[in-house]
This record gives structure tokens, C-alpha cells and sequence, in this order.
């Protein structure tokens, strides 16, 4: 009866138009006033304790504010420079770079939504200059900008650690192989697409624009080192590497490259000026210009637009916990557990069912929300046939990358229509050809565990776990 009722009110709510956070927060507190024991007092005190209590979720303002300030920045720009003189003279070259950007953007960012704005508001009319058509350069950005949430750092899989308390720092490590056989296998259909299509490859830049380009990228490229070389040497936890990297964003933005703030118009080296006065005239600068950053029109909106996402995402999060909390105290995924292990399904039959589940779920409501709901429904199950929750959870951030592309709530589809200025149906059939490579990705990711528990396994051994 408790749990016939949660879930009406929740579908309910959300029939009526009302935002998915609402949604839960207001389905629970009925569920709890009519149907439980608990007082007005114990509602209040698992919302606060849902966000302090969850020292990994410390990680997500921090990631977010991170990605704000190089999303911002012109980091996207001199990753993609840097990727096009490493693939760019390939048949389809510039459309593969495009998805190399994506993949070290991502490990910069975290977010889906902000590695197509980043990049794909680049490289979109880029490829339409070079030849390539609008829907084909859509089609492929779209999907590419999924990795966004597969390849670590990741605010999803953040969001997962706290739903079940396994290791943050273990779903980073298995998130690595499987984004990097994802953005393999965009780029080996993109070159055959572009041999089909006859799309002409650009002239090799030499190894002096490889050089240089990197070079340019090299603050950028230094995050990728810091976070993740951090947490998989045992340095950090991703908490901390999430405030560092936030730091290090902030820093390069503005002091680096210097495409916000104070020091935006200010040359790194004047015309005849030598190396050594450069340097020192460069810190001066820097000294001089830091407090004018907490008065800077351009860095206080960046921090601002932060704020706000991660007060948005933290809000869901609170409420979607409040509903966990209703679902545990009932026992309804121990009830669950139980009836699906009664039904004698095998592992792959369950991985089936749980594939079904969240593809029809990631169609309706934002992965964040989806995982705190589903995963500790679905995490006990797992357990029980044996299932290894790390592999459970990057089947389930899989299948919220393919929710990313499709109607209604497709993030990346609005992202990419609001780049191109095209309608949403025209987004979605220039998605859908890519769209199978991630569905047959998902089915390799399900039914080939070693994909995604090779690396913290061999990382485990090598620490001697």
C-alpha cells in the first residue's frame, strides 16, 4: 500500500507539469505524513542530512564551478587546435577532432550539457565551412558530448557513489577505458562515414603546430593530470581534487589565459620586452589585479551561474534522497530483491530488465534524479546475484548518456538546437544514425564487466588491495 502510494503521487505530481525535485520532495513528505510512523522533525532532518552527510557531493559545486570558469574561457578553443593538429589530416579529420575534443573536455568539465555548449558551438560551423553537412556535424557532436558524463571526473557518477556508497574514486577509474572505447569507436564511424561521403581530410600541419597547439592547450590539459593523477595515485579523494581543480580553473582562466577578469586586455610580453621583465612585470599584475576579481562583472557571473546549477542539481539531489529514505525505511528494495531473486533470473536477464528500466526512465527525467531514485531499488539485487556494483553503476551512467539524446528531456538535444538554431526534430534524426553506436556500446559495457573493472582492478594490484 506504502509503496502503491509513493509512486502514484510522485507520477502524479509529475503528470501535472510539476519539476521532477518537487516531485519527490512532495510524494515523500505525503508518503511519511500518511503512511509512516516518522514525525514532520525527521523530514526536515534528512534533508539536511542527505547533503552533509555525503562527503562525495562536497565534489559537485566544486566540479561545477570548475567547468564554469574554462567553459567560459577560451580552453574549449586550444583543445580543439590542439586535437585538429593531431587528427585533422585524416580522411573526416576534423569531425574526429571535434570528438577528441569532447573527450578531453570532458575530462575537464564532468557535464554532458556543458561539453556540447563548449565545444560543439565551435566545431559545428567549423565542419560546415570545411564541407561537412550541418546534420552530420550535429549528429556527431551531440553524441560525442555525451562522454561528458562517462569519462571521469563526472558529476553523474559522483551522484551514484552517494546513492550506494561505494568508492567515488573506483567509479572514476572504471569510468576511463569505457569513454575512451566510446570516443574510439564515434571516430573509426566517423572515418568510415567520411571515406562513404567523399568528405576531403585537411593538409598535415607539421609537427610544429602539434607543438605549439599543445602548448596552448597545456593549462587546460595540466586539470586532466591534477584530478585524475591525484585520485588514482592515492594522493587525493575526489572531494579534494574537485576543490583543487576549481582553483586551478580559476587561476588559468584568468591569470593564464587571461580570457576573463582583470587581466584580460593585459599582454603576457610586450613587443621588445625581454623574457625576464615579462616575468616580473607579469606578477605585479597579477598581484595588483587579484582583488579586483571579487569586483569583476565577468568572474562574478561565472561564479554566479555556477552557484546557481549546483544549487539547482543540489536541490534535486536532497529531495531524490528524501525519497531513497522513504524507499529504505519501508523496505521496498529488500522487498524487491527478493521477488526478482524469487523469479530465478539469471544476471544477464536482470542487466536486461535493468537496461529497459532506465532507457524508458532516461526519456522522462534527469539522470541525477534517475540514479538516486533507481539505484538503491536496484543496487541490493545486484548484490544479491552477484553483480559487481561498480560494473551496475557505469551500465547505469551509460544508459543516462543515451537518456542525454532522447526526447523529452534530452539535454544535449536542446544544447545542439540552440548551437544550430534548428528545431528539436530536426536534432533528433541528425542523433539517431550515431545514437546506435551507443546502444551497441551499452551491450558490450552490459555483458563484458572486464571493460570497465579491468583498470581498478589492476589498480588495486598494483596497490597491493
Amino acid at each position: 500500500m506504502t509503496t502503491a502510494a509513493l509512486f502514484i503521487l510522485l507520477f502524479a505530481c509529475m503528470l501535472l507539469g510539476m519539476p521532477i525535485a518537487l516531485s519527490l520532495g512532495l510524494s515523500s513528505i505525503a508518503t511519511i505524513l500518511f503512511f509512516s510512523s516518522d514525525s514532520l522533525a525527521s523530514i526536515a532532518l534528512k534533508l539536511f542530512e542527505s547533503l552533509s552527510e555525503h562527503y562525495t557531493l562536497l565534489a559537485i559545486p566544486f566540479f561545477i564551478l570548475s567547468s564554469a570558469f574554462l567553459s567560459t574561457g577560451g580552453v574549449a578553443k586550444r583543445i580543439i587546435r590542439f586535437a585538429l593538429s593531431l587528427v585533422g589530416h585524416i580522411r573526416g579529420g576534423i569531425a574526429m577532432a571535434s570528438v577528441m575534443a569532447c573527450m578531453i573536455f570532458a575530462a575537464v568539465s564532468g557535464s554532458s550539457p556543458a561539453t556540447v555548449a563548449a565545444i560543439g558551438s565551435i566545431v559545428i560551423v567549423g565542419m560546415v565551412k570545411a564541407g561537412y553537412p550541418e546534420s552530420f556535424a550535429a549528429g556527431v557532436i551531440t553524441n560525442a558530448g555525451t562522454l561528458g558524463i562517462l569519462i571521469p571526473p563526472s558529476i553523474v557518477m559522483l551522484v551514484y557513489a552517494a546513492a550506494t556508497e561505494v568508492s567515488a574514486a573506483r567509479m572514476f577509474m572504471a569510468g576511463f577505458i569505457p569513454g575512451l572505447l566510446m570516443g574510439l569507436i564515434l571516430m573509426i564511424a566517423i572515418y568510415i562515414a567520411a571515406r562513404i561521403k567523399n568528405i576531403p581530410a585537411q593538409p598535415w600541419a607539421g609537427f610544429g603546430e602539434i607543438i605549439a597547439a599543445g602548448g596552448a592547450a597545456f593549462g587546460g590539459l595540466m586539470l586532466i593530470i591534477i584530478v585524475l593523477g591525484s585520485i588514482y595515485g592515492g594522493i587525493a579523494s575526489p572531494t579534494e581534487a574537485a576543490a583543487v581543480s576549481a582553483v586551478y580553473a580559476f587561476g588559468v582562466a584568468i591569470f593564464g589565459y587571461r580570457d576573463i577578469g582583470p587581466m584580460k586586455h593585459v599582454p603576457w610580453r610586450k613587443s621588445g620586452e625581454t623574457v625576464g621583465a615579462a616575468v616580473g612585470r607579469n606578477i605585479g599584475q597579477i598581484i595588483l589585479a587579484a582583488p579586483k576579481c571579487v569586483t569583476d562583472k565577468e568572474v562574478n557571473k561565472v561564479v554566479l551561474d555556477a552557484a546557481k546549477v549546483s544549487i539547482m542539481l543540489l536541490f534535486i539531489i536532497a529531495n531524490a534522497m528524501l525519497f531513497a529514505h522513504v524507499l529504505t525505511t519501508e523496505r521496498i528494495p529488500h522487498h524487491l530483491a527478493e521477488l526478482i531473486v524469487g523469479w530465478g533470473l539469471p544476471p544477464w536477464g536482470f542487466l536486461v530488465v535493468v537496461n529497459i528500466l532506465l532507457l524508458a526512465a532516461g526519456n522522462f527525467m534527469e539522470p541525477s534524479a534517475i540514479l538516486l531514485i533507481m539505484a538503491p531499488i536496484l543496487f541490493p539485487i545486484a548484490l544479491k546475484l552477484g553483480i559487481d556494483p561498480i560494473h551496475l553503476g557505469i551500465i547505469m551512467v551509460v544508459n543516462m548518456e543515451i537518456g542525454m539524446l532522447t526526447p523529452p528531456v534530452g539535454l544535449n538535444l536542446f544544447v545542439t538546437a540552440g548551437i544550430t538554431g534548428r528545431s528539436i526534430g530536426w536534432v533528433i534524426k541528425a542523433a539517431l544514425p550515431w545514437l546506435s553506436l551507443l546502444l551497441i556500446f551499452l551491450i558490450i559495457i552490459t555483458y563484458i564487466p572486464q571493460v570497465s573493472l579491468f583498470l581498478p582492478e589492476f589498480l588495486d594490484k598494483l596497490h597491493g588491495y
